[in-house]
């Protein structure tokens, strides 16, 4: 049976529009979804901060003034 490659397409940097918290996708264990408020914000897994922090603001999903808002943080249960 063929295995089915990963959707690497979605792999990125993921942010709550709500909680402003970003995580990193590389595997297809858990895809973000956007019903849930998540959006991708660069494909780029390996983006710094404040590169998610500029192309958060660039996309309008934050403020220029509240940039820093836009944290990692571990996903709560």
């Amino acid at each position: 049976m063929p295995v089915t490659p990963p959707p690497v397409s979605k792999f990125g940097i993921y942010m709550n529009k709500t909680s402003h918290y970003c995580v990193r996708i590389n595997s297809p264990y858990w895809l973000p979804e956007e019903k849930e408020g998540w959006v991708m914000v660069t494909p780029e897994v390996n983006a710094t901060i404040l590169k998610i922090r500029e192309e958060a603001v660039s996309k309008k999903l934050v403020k220029p003034a509240d940039k820093d808002k836009v944290i990692w943080e571990p996903l709560k249960s």
